[in-house]
C-alpha cells in the first residue's frame, strides 16, 4: 500500500531527507512533486519508511522531563483541577483517584456531554464551583437532577460552558477527557488560561499539534501524557539530560488478529475484531487495536510530545501489555515502564507530576514479576498492518494531513462496525481519503483550519462506496 502525500511547501529539496538505517539511500518514488512513501526497509524490530521533513512545530517534552527552576505551588491544599469530559471513561477514572486521595486533589468544575445523571450525581460528590452540559437542551434536566441538592453550583450549558470550566480561574490542571474535536477548543481555552493539560484526547495533538504546541510553549504550559503508552515514555525520560533520548519504542497488543495469517484477514466479521485477547474496550479503539490503527495515531502523538524523529520511534508487539513504552538512550541503555494494565496510573501521574502518590495495595495491585513469568516480543508485520505505513506517511507530511488521517480512520470504523465496508476496506478509506487532501494539506493551520478538515475527511470518507474502494495506484 502506498500513500501519495504532497510535499510541504517551505521543504524543498534541502529540507528534506530520504535514508535507511545506515544512512544510505532510501529508494522513494517520486511522483510529480508529491513523495511516495511504501516500506523499503527493515528497521529495529519492523518495517519502517524513512522521509524527514525540516519543519516541524516545537515538541511538548523535548526529549526530556524538568520542572522549571523556580517552579512553585500556587494553591492551599488539595490540587484544585478541573474535568472536560467528567462521565466518560477517563473522567469517571479521575474522579476515582479524586475520591481515594481527598487531602491531594479538589474538583474545582465539572464538564459532560449528556449524561445528566452521573454529571448531577457527581456534583453531589465533589461540589465543584462550576458545572457545564455541552448537550445544551439537557440544561434545565440538570437543574432539576439537582434540585434537591444541598449544594448548587453555577451552571453553564452548550459549548461556552465547557469552555468556561476549562480556563476555570482556580484549576492548576486540567483533564481533557472528552472525546473528538470537541476537545480542542476547551483545551486551547485552559492553554490560554495557562492550564497544564492532562491529556486524555488524542486530537489535540493529532490533529491539533501544529497549532496547540506552539501555544503551549508561549504560555509555559506543560502538556502531561495521560494515556499508558505516552505516559510511560514520559516517566522513563524524567531525569535525562538535554540531547539523550535516542529512540522511543511503542508497545502494542497486537489486537484481535495478531495470531492471524495475512490472508485470513479477507475473512474477517465485526464480532472478530472486537474479540480483543487481553480485555474489553469499547468497539472503536477495540478495532483500532486490531488495525493498529491506535498504535499509528500514538506514533504521531510521540513526535509531538518528545521531539523524537519519526525514524527514532518504532512499534513492538508485547502481547502481555506490561511493558507499557521504552526509550533507548544515546549510550544504548533501554528504559522500561512496567505495570499492570490500569488507566488508573497514567491519569494519577498526570495530576500529581512531579511527586508520587503512595497508593493502596487493595486497589492498586503491586506488580509481581515472578507471578507474571515472562514477557515476549515480536515485530509487527507491515502487510498484516498497513495502517502503520499510512501513519508514518502522514506524520512526515504533518500539517493538516495527520487530523485527516484520524478523522478519516475513525468514519471507516464506523462504517466496518455497521458492515457498510468490509475489515480490508478500513485500510482503503483512510488511504483514499488522505491521498485526496495531499492537494489542500496546510503546514501550519489555524485552529479552524484544523475543525474544517477533521470534518471534511469525516464526509468524504463517509461518502465513498465499496465499489470505489480500491488502492491507490503505486
Amino acid at each position: 500500500m502506498s500513500l501519495r502525500l504532497a510535499l510541504p511547501a517551505e521543504a524543498g529539496p534541502a529540507a528534506l531527507s530520504f535514508k535507511d538505517s545506515n544512512g544510505k539511500a532510501s529508494p522513494l518514488k517520486l511522483i510529480k512533486g508529491t513523495v511516495g512513501l511504501k516500506k523499503k526497509d527493515r528497521g529495529f524490530c519492523g518495517n519502517r519508511t524513512y522521509c524527514s521533513a525540516a519543519t516541524q512545530p516545537p515538541p511538548a517534552w523535548p526529549g526530556r522531563a524538568v520542572l522549571e527552576d523556580g517552579k512553585k505551588k500556587t494553591w492551599d491544599g488539595p490540587k484544585p483541577i478541573s474535568v472536560v469530559g467528567s462521565t466518560g471513561s477517563i473522567g469517571t477514572q479521575t474522579l476515582d483517584i479524586v475520591a481515594e486521595n481527598p487531602d491531594k486533589f479538589r474538583v474545582v468544575a465539572l464538564a459532560a456531554g449528556s449524561n445528566v445523571t452521573l454529571l448531577a450525581d457527581q456534583v453531589k460528590t465533589f461540589k465543584p464551583q462550576l458545572v457545564a452540559v455541552r448537550n445544551e437542551s439537557l440544561f434545565d434536566e440538570l437543574k432539576e437532577a439537582l434540585a434537591d441538592a444541598d449544594y448548587k453550583p453555577e451552571i453553564i450549558p452548550g459549548e461556552k460552558g465547557v469552555i468556561e470550566v476549562a480556563r476555570h480561574p482556580d484549576a492548576v490542571t486540567v483533564v481533557t477527557g472528552i472525546v473528538g474535536c470537541a476537545g480542542l477548543k476547551p483545551t486551547v481555552a485552559a492553554i490560554e488560561a495557562g492550564k497544564d493539560i492532562a491529556l486524555a484526547n488524542k486530537e489535540t495533538l493529532i490533529a491539533g499539534g501544529p497549532f496547540v504546541l506552539p501555544l503551549a510553549r508561549k504560555h509555559k504550559v506543560k502538556i502531561l501524557p495521560a494515556d499508558s503508552e505516552h505516559s510511560a515514555i514520559f516517566q522513563c525520560i524524567q531525569g535525562l539530560p538535554e540531547g539523550a533520548l535516542r529512540r522511543i519504542v511503542l508497545t502494542a497488543s497486537g489486537g484481535a488478529f495478531r495470531d492471524w495469517p495475512v490472508a485470513k484477514l479477507k475473512q474477517v466479521k465485526v464480532a472478530d475484531a472486537l474479540k480483543h485477547p487481553n480485555w474489553n474496550m469499547g468497539k472503536k479503539i477495540t478495532v483500532d487495536s486490531a488495525t493498529l490503527f491506535n498504535k499509528g495515531l500514538e506514533v504521531i502523538e510521540a513526535h509531538y510530545l518528545f521531539g523524537a524523529e519519526y525514524d527514532n520511534i518504532e512499534i513492538v508487539i508485547h502481547p502481555q501489555s506490561i511493558i507499557h513504552s521504552m526509550v533507548e538512550t544515546q549510550d544504548s541503555s533501554v528504559l522500561a515502564q512496567l505495570g499492570w494494565p490500569d488507566m488508573r496510573l497514567p491519569i494519577l501521574y498526570t495530576m500529581s507530576w512531579p511527586d508520587r502518590i503512595y497508593c493502596s495495595e487493595i486497589t492498586w495491585p503491586r506488580l509481581d514479576l515472578c507471578k507474571l513469568g515472562s514477557l515476549t516480543f515480536k515485530a509487527p508485520d507491515n502487510v498484516k498492518y498497513p495502517s502503520m505505513d499510512l501513519a508514518y506517511a502522514a506524520g512526515r507530511a504533518g500539517g493538516t494531513m495527520t487530523g485527516v488521517l484520524s478523522a478519516a480512520n475513525e468514519k471507516a470504523v464506523e462504517m466496518f462496525i455497521d458492515e457498510q465496508i468490509s475489515y480490508l476496506d478500513i485500510f482503503k478509506v483512510v488511504e483514499i481519503t488522505c491521498d485526496k487532501h495531499r492537494k489542500e494539506l496546510v503546514v501550519e493551520p489555524s485552529l479552524e483550519e484544523i475543525i474544517h478538515y477533521d470534518l471534511w475527511a469525516r464526509d468524504f470518507a463517509a461518502k465513498l462506496q465499496p465499489s470505489s474502494l480500491s488502492p491507490v495506484a503505486a
